[in-house]
């Protein structure tokens, strides 16, 4: 199997969640620290211009998005497995919309507490080239009762949902072993707890999943070893993609076929298009391939929800 490189930096929950995916599945992995914000013009090489982080690279072969991430990292590893006791689809979905639900009220929370000590240009950067809202502590402290009453609501159902598991001999929300959906929350539940002082507990409503965190905590994030962004190019470049088996190449719902343009795009936040042309899709997942000047031929593996794949 090619090196697993993972593109991220410590404060990214997201990046987290991969980290600890890694760790889980027990995973030699190669470790590039990116800038928090942009340019990276190495790691853009590889994305065509995609700038969210976490990204994983294998070899030529380039997943963004920690929903293209984490199936990756399962087909790779299947065990132990993310989707224990059956829960793929359930636990998927769910996964999707904690994160959309609870991440801007997450950042609220959070510059309650250490808004004044983020540097200016990363506010900038996330006002204007990625969240398209000012994050400052002054700017989000109007919306701070409202933030608390989401997360307070959401950790609710997650402790009934726990406490229910555990009845039943379960450590985690579906078996014993964490699930893709325990790693979505416990993701931004880490962000709070490791950046925030311990009243945080209170304040978004954390009390009751001590035990759970801890456990989670205690996986760690495996083997990793320190690699630099021109080694991460080089490897693309040394690499050819790897034949796409998991998709069927006419399965696009859309009816999209195989080398046709398109352009990728996220649906929510830092909507930079992506241009490539179509190898493979599924309802769930696609595949496109790029030629960039520096890195080579690449695919380019993006989720379907979240992301718009429409022709060029």
């Amino acid at each position: 199997m090619t090196d697993i490189i993972l593109h991220h930096y410590p404060l990214s929950p997201f990046s987290e969640k991969v980290r600890t995916t890694l760790g889980l599945k027990r995973l030699a992995w190669h470790s590039v620290d990116v800038a928090p914000l942009p340019p990276r013009p190495l790691l853009a090489a590889l994305t065509g211009g995609y700038r969210r982080i976490p990204v994983l690279q294998v070899g030529a072969d380039i997943y963004c998005d920690t929903n293209a991430i984490l199936p990756a990292l399962e087909r790779l590893q299947p065990s132990p497995t993310l989707y224990p006791n059956g829960c793929e689809g359930l636990a998927r979905g769910m996964a999707f919309a904690w994160e959309r639900q609870v991440w801007i009220p997450t950042i609220g929370v959070l510059v309650h507490y250490i808004g004044d000590a983020l540097p200016p240009e990363f506010i900038k950067d996330r006002k204007e080239g990625y969240l398209g809202i000012d994050i400052s502590k002054a700017a989000m402290a109007p919306d701070l009762a409202h933030h608390r009453q989401v997360l307070q609501a959401q950790y609710a159902w997650l402790r009934q949902a726990l406490d229910a598991a555990a009845s039943r001999g379960h450590d985690f929300l579906f078996g014993s072993t964490p699930s893709v959906l325990d790693l979505a929350c416990w993701q931004t539940t880490s962000l709070l707890r490791k950046n925030a002082p311990p009243e945080v507990d209170a304040l978004a409503g954390l009390q009751g999943l001590e035990a759970w965190y801890g456990r989670i905590a205690a996986i760690g994030h495996g083997r990793h070893t320190p690699m630099t962004p021109e080694e991460a190019l080089a490897a693309a470049q040394a690499a050819r993609p790897v034949p796409v088996t998991h998709l069927r190449p006419d399965g696009d719902p859309g009816g999209l076929q195989p080398g046709t343009p398109v352009t990728v795009t996220p649906d929510d936040n830092a909507r930079v298009p992506v241009h490539g042309t179509l190898v493979a899709a599924s309802a769930g997942l696609v595949v496109i391939h790029r030629h960039d000047p520096q890195a080579g031929d690449l695919h380019l593996h993006f989720p379907r929800l979240g992301f718009d794949v429409m022709p060029a």
